[in-house]
């Protein structure tokens, strides 16, 4: 799938948004810096992006195409780890940084940093009550608590997790397993979808993460023959 880079978005939204007036400016830009390098390394990541995108990657962020390509993950790693540290004294400070603070979309970026981090279930609550007062949309609120539940090794609710795993397969190779995280109900999940708000049924979400849906189940995901086991 390919992944927009919402800094660019941010910019060219900006120049015909009526902006509330009680928005604060300073932590609005402080927000966008982060969330610019939240995603930019991402989209370098992407299978989709063409070249003359990663072209222009480079010169924004002053990398050489050789070391970015072969430390990109140690460097979103890295990345990560600075900008949670970020968002952890901007929410200690002000609370959640909804849209009624700064704006739309610069109130989705410290749910990014979190999502990115292994700090979903400490911020879980915060980000719920944003939620509830629509600070965020709710479809960032599931998808959250898919992400959480999948790192317990839970079922997801919603069917918005993808996972993959390193096995060993009947031919007794090495392979890369992708697959969408076991999902609780799969009967009724397409409904849970639309009552979140999602436009689209699992199905079609598994699609446009590059995986063919198919039904998973946690039994099943104990039977494979991990090549790192947990």
């Amino acid at each position: 799938m390919k992944l927009t880079l919402i800094f660019f978005f941010l910019i060219s939204f900006s120049f015909g948004q009526v902006v509330p007036p009680k928005l604060d400016f300073e932590l609005k830009n402080e927000l966008d810096e982060i969330l610019k390098y939240d995603q930019i390394f991402r989209e370098y990541a992407d299978s989709e992006t063409d070249e003359d995108r990663k072209s222009e990657i480079l010169i924004l962020t002053g990398f050489k195409k050789e070391d970015l390509d072969k430390n990109l993950w140690n460097i979103i790693t890295e990345n990560d780890s600075i900008n949670i540290k970020k968002v952890e004294k901007i929410i200690n400070k002000y609370g959640y940084p909804g849209k009624s603070m700064v704006g739309m979309p610069t109130n989705i970026t410290c749910w990014y940093v979190i999502q990115h981090s292994n700090k979903i279930k400490k911020y879980f609550p915060i980000i719920k009550a944003a939620g509830i007062l629509k600070e965020i949309p709710n479809t960032n609120v599931v998808m959250m608590e898919d992400r959480m539940l999948m790192y317990e090794e839970k079922e997801q609710i919603y069917g918005t997790q993808r996972a993959g795993r390193l096995i060993i397969n009947t031919s007794g190779k090495e392979d890369f397993f992708n697959f969408i995280w076991p999902i609780k109900d799969v009967l009724q999940v397409n409904e849970l979808r639309k009552q979140a708000g999602f436009k689209t049924t699992v199905e079609e979400n598994a699609h446009n993460l590059g995986i063919e849906y198919k039904i998973f189940t946690l039994e099943d995901y104990k039977k494979l023959n991990l090549k790192v086991k947990n």
